[in-house]
């Protein structure tokens, strides 16, 4: 059984800095590709990030770039995704996901299997 599993959410101020985190069982994490979306209340969900299985590709939406940071310990079945100077309009649920189809996937419709969110709230 598939279990994805995200950590770190909570408040931040606007400026600040939060990570999250996500760990994956019951596949083979380092041959899966991986990725953060989020959901904000009355707006669709969009892509924020997504690794390769091995790190060598990134994407990053344009509204991360410069902000977020990326990365997986494939040893810890874990992913990770630094947030800092975040502003109020980062306020959503963040989801993690994992493709093990692919190696490498930045479409929503290439991921399998989600997390339940964490929710992160940014004030001004």
């Amino acid at each position: 059984q598939v279990q994805v599993v995200e950590s770190g959410g909570g408040l931040a101020q606007a400026g600040g800095s939060l990570r999250l985190s996500c760990t994956a069982s019951g596949l083979t994490f380092d041959a899966s590709a991986m990725g953060w979306f989020r959901q904000a209340p009355g707006k669709e969900r969009e892509g924020v990030s997504c690794i390769s299985d091995n790190s060598a590709w990134k994407y990053y939406a344009d509204f991360a770039k410069g902000r977020f940071t990326i990365s997986r310990d494939n040893s810890k079945n874990t992913l990770y995704l630094q947030m800092n100077n975040l502003n109020p309009e980062d306020t959503a649920m963040y989801y993690c996901a994992a493709s093990p189809t692919y190696g490498w996937a930045y479409r929503a419709s290439e991921y399998v299997y989600w997390g339940q969110g964490t929710q992160v709230t940014v004030s001004s």
